[in-house]
């Protein structure tokens, strides 16, 4: 089994930050630098390196902003990725696809059977000829069940 995270809105919650949709339209990173965790950290560590043991991979998939200018993405790409050290310092994800906004995520995981948590709707639902897909506030529930 595969479990792919989204990052905006559902392990970070960029959309906390005041005015983070000006800043992103002005290619300023740092709603995604100073968005705070959406869950604990910790106990998702923990189950990530449990499943990591039996076997399970543990996959990032999150989208960069609308319409981004090529450097603009690059810089994104480069704070996502330190939210993730700095959030998850003990987690080595087996694959982390940041992309264009709106790439169906299905397409990017190579998994043929997987679990996706992210807090869009029209992300899950495209999911799920993949397998599963769930909203963030059912992360540990999931995980520790499977």
């Amino acid at each position: 089994m595969t479990y792919v995270f989204d990052m905006d809105g559902t392990i970070a919650n960029l959309y906390a930050i005041e005015g983070w949709l000006e800043m992103l339209i002005a290619e300023d990173v740092t709603p995604y630098k100073d968005a705070t965790p959406m869950v604990n950290m910790s106990r998702l560590a923990r189950l990530i390196h449990k499943v990591q043991k039996r076997g399970d991979r543990v996959e990032i998939v999150s989208w960069l902003s609308k319409g981004g200018s090529a450097d603009y993405n690059a810089r994104v790409t480069e704070t996502k990725l330190n939210w993730l050290r700095k959030h998850l310092p003990s987690v080595t994800f087996d694959n982390i696809y940041i992309v264009t906004y709106g790439t169906p995520k299905s397409r990017v995981t190579k998994a043929t059977e997987a679990i996706l948590f992210d807090d869009e709707e029209r992300n899950r639902n495209e999911f799920l000829h993949k397998g599963f897909a769930f909203t963030p506030d059912r992360i540990f529930e999931v995980m520790e069940r499977n």
